[in-house]
């Protein structure tokens, strides 16, 4: 089988090439034998890690149902049945096709032996990394439904953060998206209509109204142009935004909009804070905890900052002077940090960190959308002023000349 391999070189490099393996041990113990540190294996052709779970040709299973999932199995396995008839219950009862075959496989696997943190890391393009690994603490740890059930109260917090986050920018888009359409159609419809008029009476008209007139008789001359235009670039936009350069290039430059940057930047480092605090109260050792939190990010550049972390860590230095050198951890976080890491308290220290981001980034939101409104509306009325003025005030001139 091939694998998408993200390594570490010797000299401190981050390159991604695919390699050829029986399974992702044995290709992850051959690496590391010859001195690469193996950030991501993936299999050929699947997506990205994180909280979504990305579609395929034949679908996709959905995050809510995902939740849904968890929730079930966790209620199951409490009400002390055993996981295999758990599994095969919860099977009769998908209706999810996507998500039955997925489960009629993982039930096979664990029916032939194999643990169940392993059967769904085989699916690993349809599940975020940080449950198999969840999965796997909890077999060690021998109770798996503890840490079934902290894996669900990861996923909600991180949901609803996400909503939140949604739900506030969704008016603001809306009102752009209208207000552009708006100046859209009376530049390219209403004012050429105004440009005929005053071309028939032959009058001199100010400088405004020239340059209105000539936006909107170039935009509708040439209206099917600038929209293929818009559309090649937005098509060119994405086919960059797909490659590991354009990725990082464009969240970075989300991260330097002024006031959502700010809400974009703490939501990521929540995101891998409260990664990192599942994983470590589930049991598993910081280095593999740390490496899956960063891979969980969304953001890619925060991600790309938060890698070398991992390295420092193994090589001995404590967590919070690693984070201090990525450059994207503020201040009250590193010091929460190292307080965790003194007082043996990392995991509960990580989780007020998130929580703290979290509550940061909803009142950023708020102050973000009592700016944005007004402002909006003040600008895009000026805009339509601006308009009307420009087509208007002209014709009255016109008509004193007409006298």
């Amino acid at each position: 089988m091939q694998y998408v391999c993200r390594l570490g070189t010797p000299d401190g490099a981050i390159v991604e090439e695919v390699r050829q393996a029986p399974d992702r041990d044995t290709l992850r113990l051959e690496l590391q034998k010859k001195g690469y540190h193996v950030f991501e294996l993936r299999p050929k052709g699947v997506g990205g890690l994180g909280l979504r779970l990305p579609r395929r040709r034949g679908g996709g299973v959905s995050t809510r149902r995902f939740l849904v999932f968890n929730q079930e199995l966790a209620a199951l396995l409490g009400a002390g049945l055993p996981l295999l008839q758990a599994l095969s219950l919860m099977l009769e009862r998908m209706k999810d096709q996507v998500f039955r075959r997925v489960l009629s496989d993982v039930r096979e696997r664990v029916e032939s032996g194999q643990e169940l943190s392993a059967a769904f890391e085989a699916h690993g393009e349809l599940f975020p990394r940080l449950f198999p690994s969840s999965l796997k603490a909890g077999e060690r740890s021998g109770d798996l439904e503890k840490v079934i059930r902290r894996f669900i109260r990861y996923l909600e917090l991180v949901l609803d953060a996400k909503k939140r986050v949604v739900s506030a920018l969704v008016y603001p888009a809306v009102l752009v998206v209208l207000s552009l359409a708006m100046i859209a159609v009376m530049t390219i419809y209403v004012v050429p209509k105004f440009a005929l008029f005053y071309q028939d009476l032959e009058a001199e008209l100010p400088l405004l109204t020239r340059v209105t007139l000539g936006i909107g008789s170039f935009m509708q001359r040439n209206f099917l142009f600038i929209a293929v235009a818009v559309a090649a670039a937005a098509i060119a936009l994405r086919r960059w935004r797909d490659t590991p350069s354009g990725r990082i290039a464009i969240d970075h430059a989300l991260l330097r909009i002024p006031l959502l940057g700010t809400v974009f930047h703490r939501f990521a480092v929540s995101e891998f804070s409260r990664s990192l605090a599942t994983l470590l109260d589930g049991g598993l050792p910081l280095v593999p905890s740390l490496e899956i939190s960063v891979s969980a990010v969304g953001n890619a550049y925060v991600r790309d900052r938060l890698l070398p972390t991992v390295q420092m860590v193994r090589e001995g230095k404590p967590l919070f002077a690693a984070l201090e050198q990525s450059a994207v951890i503020e201040d009250l976080a590193l010091d929460m940090v190292k307080v965790g890491e003194a007082t043996g308290a990392l995991g509960t220290m990580l989780e007020n960190v998130s929580d703290f981001l979290d509550q940061e980034v909803e009142v950023q939101t708020q102050r973000l959308l009592s700016l944005v409104e007004p402002l909006m509306l003040v600008i895009m009325g000026v805009i339509v002023a601006l308009l009307l003025v420009s087509v208007y005030l002209p014709m009255f001139s016109v008509l004193g000349q007409v006298k």
